[in-house]
């Protein structure tokens, strides 16, 4: 495939679903939240910690206890989150919320026994997790998961941040087609060419500065980094760490995904209980709009130098500036 469809594909299978609306902090303090974007209910919620639902996975027993999760897919939003949440589901000792709870940046004055409530049952050897791609950005995230268990174990999908906010705005973009064009909501000043970093979908992708955050609260060894383009180049490449990672033995590997052609993006194949493979839905794979090329130069030069930083906390090299100059 040509770096241009490849790109797509990355635009495509590592999609989060619509629900997240992403909080993060902008530069004046204050929480900025993507209205367009439609949160998790609590019908949804309370239905999936139903007794007898499927609790988000396709085979929950009505045995078993609800256990506070394990595990943590905290981020990020437009990185592939989706993508990995159904992968690692067809692990059988893997349990996990289909929707997201929210927990740590919006309904954590629930409490911690609603939060449990919310959850598969598990049998003992069983992990259960959840995934909130928004937690990443959110501030008190990391000090509250901290507080309910220390050794949580925390997985961050990441992905090029230019083209994550593009997919970003382009999410917003199908619910709201009268939107400013990207070049407008991206820079202070097009003239001089000031990048407008307090505009959420450019400040998710600032992913040294939110990882610092974490760091004052959990050791790195406890937090994977996914790369967003393996995961769709290599899927069970990525899966296998993802297994080790959690002390799981490696189950889901190459015979799970099949190449869909169509989509442009591997798909799980079809999972024992159900007649059909699971490829993620119409939201996932938008066709992005046409950005004007000195726009994309610039996010470049703006992002480079955090990406060398994120680089460096986390000892590994994600290739986003390599994958720049193949174009």
């Amino acid at each position: 495939a040509s770096n241009g469809s490849r790109e797509e594909a990355a635009g495509a299978w590592v999609r989060t679903p619509l629900a997240p609306g992403e909080v993060i902090t902008a530069q004046n303090g204050a929480f900025e939240r993507d209205p367009q974007e439609s949160s998790t209910t609590d019908e949804e919620l309370s239905r999936a910690g139903s007794p007898g639902s499927r609790g988000g996975s396709s085979t929950t027993p009505d045995y078993g206890e609800k256990r506070l999760p394990q595990a943590l897919i905290i981020g990020v939003k437009k990185g592939g989150t989706r993508a990995l949440l159904e992968a690692i589901r067809a692990h059988p000792d893997v349990r996990a919320v289909g929707t997201e709870p929210h927990f740590f940046d919006r309904n954590y004055e629930k409490g911690l026994e609603w939060y449990r409530n919310v959850m598969p049952k598990t049998l003992d050897g069983q992990i259960t997790m959840e995934k909130t791609p928004s937690y990443f950005v959110t501030n008190e995230a990391p000090r509250r998961i901290h507080s309910m268990a220390k050794d949580t174990k925390l997985i961050v999908v990441v992905r090029n941040p230019v083209t994550r906010a593009i997919s970003d705005y382009t999410q917003t973009l199908s619910k709201k087609p009268e939107i400013p064009t990207f070049e407008v909501l991206a820079f202070k000043n097009r003239t001089l060419g000031l990048i407008d970093a307090s505009w959420s979908a450019i400040r998710i992708g600032i992913y040294a500065l939110h990882l610092e955050n974490w760091l004052q609260y959990f050791p790195l060894s406890q937090i994977l980094f996914v790369s967003g383009e393996r995961l769709i180049t290599d899927p069970a490449g990525e899966m296998a760490k993802v297994q080790d990672f959690l002390g799981l033995k490696r189950i889901v590997t190459e015979k799970h995904f099949y190449f869909n052609k169509t989509k442009g993006f591997p798909c799980l194949k079809k999972p024992e209980d159900s007649s059909a493979p699971r490829c993620l839905g119409k939201s996932k794979g938008r066709t992005h709009p046409k950005i004007d090329p000195d726009v994309i130069h610039r996010l470049r030069k703006f992002y480079k130098p955090f990406n060398v930083m994120f680089y460096q906390m986390t000892g590994q090299d994600f290739h986003w500036e390599q994958e720049e100059s193949d174009k």
